[in-house]
């Protein structure tokens, strides 16, 4: 158990130095850095031949997401987005950029189905072919440190659990997110691509 406690130890006190650093961007550099982030998603041959994507909704501490919605629709994919309620998040799909106007603001700020809102998971309708993943700390390996709920590790098992094709996923990053190594517990999942302005 020592060890398990250390590494808890380890993820607050990262967590808490990456904030530290986010808190100190600009918000230029914020939008430039998004941008680049951005192109380098739709030139990956991943994402080019996905048709089923599921995309956080970006707070303004991380990777801006809204152009990379419009993307998808243009492309026409289908896009698919987090409902939390409680302890488990689904991804359940957007049908259009006024379908996402149109969504209530939650407590974090950012746009999610309401509660009574009953969508099908990307999981009951074909699954998924690539999830673009959020966090506050990254590894150019594919180390993640998230926010602690667990959300997206217990989403991606789940993906792997059942009988659908693996998704690919790829985190978007910026480059002060990126560290030399993240403490990692059993749970974690390690992202395949994880994609950064520089």
């Amino acid at each position: 158990m020592a060890v398990s406690a250390g590494i808890k130890e380890a993820k607050i006190v990262l967590r808490k130095e990456l904030k530290r650093r986010l808190a100190a961007m600009s918000e230029v550099e914020k939008q430039t850095e998004s941008a680049k982030v951005a192109a380098k998603l739709f030139a990956m041959k991943e994402f080019q031949e996905s048709k089923r994507v599921s995309l956080y909704m970006s707070m303004p501490n991380e990777v801006d997401t809204f152009g990379i919605m419009g993307k998808l629709f243009e492309l026409k994919k289908k896009c698919f987005i987090p409902h939390y309620i409680g302890p488990v998040m689904k991804m359940v799909e957007l049908s259009s950029m006024a379908d996402y106007e149109s969504l209530p603001l939650t407590s974090w700020n950012i746009k999610q189905p309401a509660d009574d809102d009953d969508r099908a998971d990307a999981l009951e309708t074909g699954g998924l072919d690539l999830i673009v993943v959020p966090g506050l700390g990254f590894t150019s390996e594919g180390g993640r440190l998230g926010r602690g709920k667990g959300y997206y590790d217990s989403y991606i098992k789940r993906c792997t659990e059942l009988e659908l094709k693996v998704p690919v996923t790829v985190a978007l990053a910026y480059s002060v997110q990126i560290c030399k190594s993240v403490p990692i517990s059993d749970h974690d999942m390690i992202i395949d691509h994880v994609l950064c302005a520089d």
